[in-house]
């Protein structure tokens, strides 16, 4: 029987194993290789961006030294403080970061943190530094979410539509009541049928990265790139989590996090589009009055 299984599109994964190789008995994951994959070409199109657009590659690469590691662990931060109950018995695996449990907005967050530290230190327009380096993590994201498809998490609730997924119920940890009660069995093989998140976030974000890609050779002003990154992946990360069974709660409010952090995203993505586009037209109208 397959451990992974596509039944409406009738795609079946026989074997896809966590783990990508093993050094005596320490395993490395698919999950961290894809990151790390992730990292490496995400740090190679910022220093590409760099050149095209005229500035120094070695500030970036300084900017990628500390913000890469940075990000890393305020991912880890973000995921272990809104799911304490999982590790305050067991304070080592906070450590376990090559097993999963990484938050994409704990990333972006402490990145733009490290973003505005390096913009006022090298005195590079912070907008700036966000239009070169913003595309390059919104790749980094798409990779990420494949990691997710490997580990088996970060998946929504049951479904039977067009792309519903299924998971061998014995290789899926923290599995949510609701999809246990949808438990489907196949020749004695007992299964999970769940909405394919991952794929739900990381196409529309693959086309949010071409779009940005494009725009980033016609932009109007500094921040037009990082703030529609703002918005895009705030509507798309939205409407996905709304989907998932493993949220992140805001402590008791049973208020999913990202959605609360991504309408944040939104606001401050739209204020400033308006602000920096307004600015950009104002210098324009200027210099043609002083011709």
């Amino acid at each position: 029987m397959p451990e992974i299984w596509f039944p409406n599109i009738g795609i079946k994964i026989y074997h896809l194993s966590r783990v990508l190789f093993s050094i005596g008995n320490f395993n490395i994951y698919w999950y961290g290789a894809i990151i790390g994959i992730g990292i490496v070409l995400a740090t190679l199109l910022v220093l590409h961006e760099a050149e095209r657009s005229g500035q120094k590659k070695e500030d970036y690469i300084d900017l990628a030294s500390f913000g890469i590691i940075a990000s890393v662990i305020g991912a880890r931060l973000y995921y272990v403080i809104f799911s304490w109950d999982n590790y305050k018995t067991d304070l080592l695996k906070i450590f376990a970061i090559r097993e999963g449990g990484l938050a994409i907005y704990g990333g972006v967050l402490t990145g733009i943190v490290c973003g505005i530290i390096f913009s006022k230190r090298r005195k590079i327009p912070f907008w700036l530094v966000a239009d070169t380096v913003l595309p390059s993590v919104l790749l980094g994201q798409i990779l990420g979410r494949w990691g997710n498809f490997f580990n088996r998490e970060a998946f929504g609730g049951y479904t039977n539509g067009l792309f519903a997924m299924r998971y061998l119920k014995n290789q899926v940890a923290n599995i949510a009541p609701s999809v246990l009660a949808h438990v489907i069995t196949v020749n004695g093989t007992e299964y999970i049928q769940v909405q394919p998140t991952f794929l739900y976030e990381s196409f529309p974000n693959l086309c949010l990265f071409i779009f940005l890609i494009i725009l980033r050779k016609h932009k109007k002003f500094d921040g037009q790139i990082g703030t529609l990154y703002m918005i895009g992946y705030g509507i798309i990360r939205f409407f996905v989590e709304g989907l998932r069974t493993d949220q992140l709660k805001l402590f008791d409010t049973g208020i999913a996090v990202s959605q609360v952090v991504s309408i944040v995203l939104i606001i401050v993505g739209i204020a400033f589009y308006i602000i920096l586009m307004k600015r950009s037209t104002k210098i324009a109208g200027a210099a043609n009055e002083n011709k």
